[in-house]
């Protein structure tokens, strides 16, 4: 539900850019000391999400944003799955979406640009690995954008005094296991 107080403000989405990365920080932060999406138990500083981010583009890949022409809403992004070479072509995905502004489409609207553009970039999977089984929200809206369940780690993490698990969801990006990455690659 939108607050009628506020302006009405149509949602983009855009690459990340540095002078974002303060709005990012705070997005995350209420996450790690608010919930259990992430395991961290301390919100990184600003100049530790700049080199996260700079890690990412670095690899090739896209770091987005949501933004309603105010301020930045969500952001999300992918990485390589694992930096093994066989994983090249796997990728995890993370979305946080600000805390006023969840139930609002940031989230779908960041994850369906992020597939988009990660099979655009010759990815073929893209994993989503979930802190707590009890995040409805997270594994919804993965669900929603194709994502099937592909397992649980139950118990994996400790936080808030208790164990939490690990979900994981996966997606095929274009053409999958169809056929073989080109040549060299």
């Amino acid at each position: 539900m939108t607050d009628p107080s506020r302006p009405a403000h149509t949602l983009a989405i855009r690459d990340c850019a540095p002078d974002d990365v303060a709005a990012i920080q705070s997005i995350y932060a209420h996450h790690v000391i608010n919930g259990t999406g992430s395991f961290e138990l301390e919100p990184p500083p600003v100049d530790e999400m700049a080199r996260r981010r700079d890690d990412v583009l670095r690899n090739g890949f896209p770091y987005l944003v949501a933004h309603d022409g105010a301020r930045v809403l969500g952001y999300a992004y992918v990485n390589f799955y694992r930096a093994r070479p066989a994983y090249r072509f796997s990728v995890e995905d993370s979305i946080y979406v600000a805390h006023d502004a969840l139930g609002r489409g940031v989230g779908r609207r960041l994850l369906t640009a992020l597939v988009e553009r990660s099979a655009a970039a010759g990815c073929r999977q893209m994993f989503a690995v979930i802190g707590d089984s009890a995040n409805t929200g997270s594994i919804g809206l993965h669900a929603a954008c194709g994502f099937r369940f592909a397992g649980v780690f139950r118990s994996s993490g400790w936080k808030f005094g208790r164990w939490l698990d690990t979900v994981f969801m996966q997606r095929e990006l274009g053409d999958g296991e169809r056929s073989a990455p080109p040549a060299g690659a």
